[in-house]
């Protein structure tokens, strides 16, 4: 994919004041202050007792911190972090001028008046440019990079095995291990206290991962999302999105066997394909799952 595409279901909040980088270093799952205006991070919000609400990606310009994060819930992002403002010196606010580009190119320009910065969760996954919509076009049209098919862009994803906000991912039901967050980069350890972290790090240090979320290839109909996937009968994993002939499931870590899957899907042969990445961490994963 040497192309890009303006991502219609991204959009932007910008979290400004003195206290911004403070106020969300206590929230969110990685380092903040790690942000800049061509280093992106991926972290996440979860609840108290360690369950998904939202994911995004943060980049500073100036005086302030973007989000990059869906579109059709970035309301309600937007609100929850108001709760936790109190009287830091912080504002939430939504950036309706600005507008989300991705590409897969390998090499990412550097314009100027736009936040441009590598996909932080895997080198191959191209790069992100937040900016006003005929800034990131013109910055585009100069680094030779012409308007591409956002299904691209997915298959893309998909075969990397990254996660695609609720489209994979439960709201206060999912955990940061399932979304993988611990694999590709979501996760600070050492930064400090924040929002169910305990619960987080308890699973990754006793290794209590049972399921993540694995692309598998489908030889038949698509399965929708929600759809369950059995083996000799018995549930082991959930679709999620997909593009292609790919889809993303949840499935129990013990029950991937890429040689010989037997996976089904309602009249769909599913085949996992995890990425180089993930097959160790399913290896480790399933092995510890039959030493307990």
């Amino acid at each position: 994919m040497t192309g890009y595409h303006i991502a219609e279901d991204r959009t932007v909040l910008r979290v400004s004041g003195a206290d911004r980088v403070e106020f969300l270093q206590g929230i969110v799952s990685n380092d903040v202050a790690k942000a800049g205006r061509d280093r992106g991070v991926w972290a996440a919000f979860l609840t108290p007792q360690g369950k998904y609400l939202h994911d995004f990606f943060l980049a500073a310009d100036g005086e302030s911190i973007l989000l990059d994060c869906e579109r059709a819930r970035a309301d309600d992002l937007r609100k929850r972090l108001r709760r936790y403002t109190l009287r830091s010196d912080a504002r939430v606010e939504a950036a309706d001028d600005l507008a989300v580009a991705l590409s897969g190119a390998d090499s990412r320009p550097a314009p100027e008046g736009v936040a441009c910065f590598a996909d932080p969760r895997h080198g191959d996954a191209g790069f992100r440019a937040i900016g006003e919509p005929a800034a990131v076009r013109e910055a585009m049209a100069a680094a030779g990079l012409a308007p591409a098919d956002p299904l691209d862009w997915d298959c893309r994803r998909l075969a990397l095995g990254l996660p695609d906000g609720s489209r994979d991912l439960e709201v206060e039901r999912s955990t940061l291990a399932e979304a993988n967050a611990d694999l590709l980069g979501g996760i600070d350890w050492e930064k400090g206290c924040w929002m169910g972290q305990e619960v987080t790090a308890r699973m990754h240090y006793r290794g209590l991962a049972k399921r993540r979320l694995t692309p598998m290839r489908v030889d038949g109909p698509m399965p929708p999302r929600g759809a369950t996937v059995e083996r000799d009968g018995k549930p082991v994993g959930e679709c999620r999105s997909s593009a292609g002939d790919l889809v993303m499931v949840l499935a129990r870590t013990e029950a991937i066997d890429e040689a010989e899957p037997g996976l089904r899907s309602g009249a769909a042969r599913l085949y996992p394909a995890p990425p180089g990445w993930l097959k160790t961490a399913l290896k480790q994963d399933a092995a510890a799952s039959g030493a307990r």
